[in-house]
């Protein structure tokens, strides 16, 4: 009696394109709610007001911080989103939300409700992965990625 061993497929199609899918969803999200925020300090509340409201919240240097962070926070979403400088972009939003973290919410406990800093904390994690994981399949880092690594003696004619 014969035998053909067919070995078992370990994935599907679906199952490996969900876990890109959610990364892919996450780091848009979190680069809509940056661009959203930064707007906000440029628009609504103003450069101006976002600067006396960084400086009576008690953050150091508020007259440079509130525009870095306005345009950090505006452009980094931007790049997030499209998956460009990803690690980097994200280390630095990172590092501002937990800035934002030590400097305003912490003394007000763990609620957004009374001010705490629950919501802080979420873009902080969410950040933190997208430099440890990057960002994903479907980013214009990974096209980049993936163009250095081609072979360089093939030759793609337009």
């Amino acid at each position: 009696m014969s035998t053909t061993h067919v070995p078992p497929r370990t994935s599907t199609p679906a199952a490996t394109s969900l876990p890109t899918l959610g990364h892919t969803v996450l780091r848009a999200v979190l680069g809509i709610i940056f661009v959203l925020h930064g707007w906000q300090k440029f628009n609504e509340f103003t450069i101006a007001g976002t600067q006396a409201s960084f400086a009576e919240m008690g953050v150091p240097a508020a007259d440079l911080a509130a525009p870095a962070v306005a345009v950090l926070e505006l452009g980094g979403g931007v790049l997030l989103i499209l998956g460009l400088g990803t690690r980097v972009i994200a280390g630095l939003l990172a590092l501002t939300v937990l800035g934002a973290l030590v400097l305003v919410h912490g003394e007000a406990g763990f609620f957004v409700a009374d001010g705490g800093y629950e919501f802080v904390l979420l873009l902080a994690a969410a950040s933190l992965l997208f430099v440890l994981a990057g960002p994903g399949r479907w980013s214009v880092d990974h096209v980049i990625a993936s163009r250095r690594r081609a072979p360089k003696d093939v030759r793609v004619d337009a």
